[in-house]
């Protein structure tokens, strides 16, 4: 399987990687579920160079876990749960058998990845490359 990088080589970091955290965080349902795996998950990509902070933000946009300061946090969720909705909504309105699967938004300041499932989003805030 080809593991798809990011655009900027010093980011070793894949989408698979944060992905397999909302992979794994589905297991929160069954008596399975490794918080241990989540969590060295998450240290796994907020140890890459670059990267200001991730956040788990559950269905109704609140989140569960983050590295941010709260008001930071906060406006990142609301407003990044909001998007992901509207842009899920786009990519269904366009092919209704189609699905969005990963949202990247870059700006002169920060690269914002947004990896969305059904119960969660997993967001991940960077500097861009230079």
């Amino acid at each position: 399987m080809a593991l798809l990088t990011l655009e900027c080589r010093r980011y070793a970091f894949t989408r698979k990687s944060m992905l397999d955290v909302i992979g794994i965080t589905r297991q929160k349902r069954g008596p399975s579920f490794h918080k241990a795996e989540v969590e060295e998950t998450l240290k796994r990509i907020q140890s890459h160079k670059g990267v200001m902070g991730t956040m788990v933000v559950n269905a109704e946009g609140i989140p569960i876990r983050t590295t941010l300061d709260n008001s930071t946090t906060v406006q990142y969720a609301g407003l990044l749960h909001q998007l992901t909705m509207k842009a899920k909504s786009t990519v269904r309105d366009i092919d209704p058998q189609n699905d969005l699967t990963f949202l990247r938004i870059r700006s002169k300041k920060h690269e914002i990845m947004v990896a969305p499932d059904k119960e969660y989003l997993l967001i991940v805030i960077q500097n861009p490359c230079e």
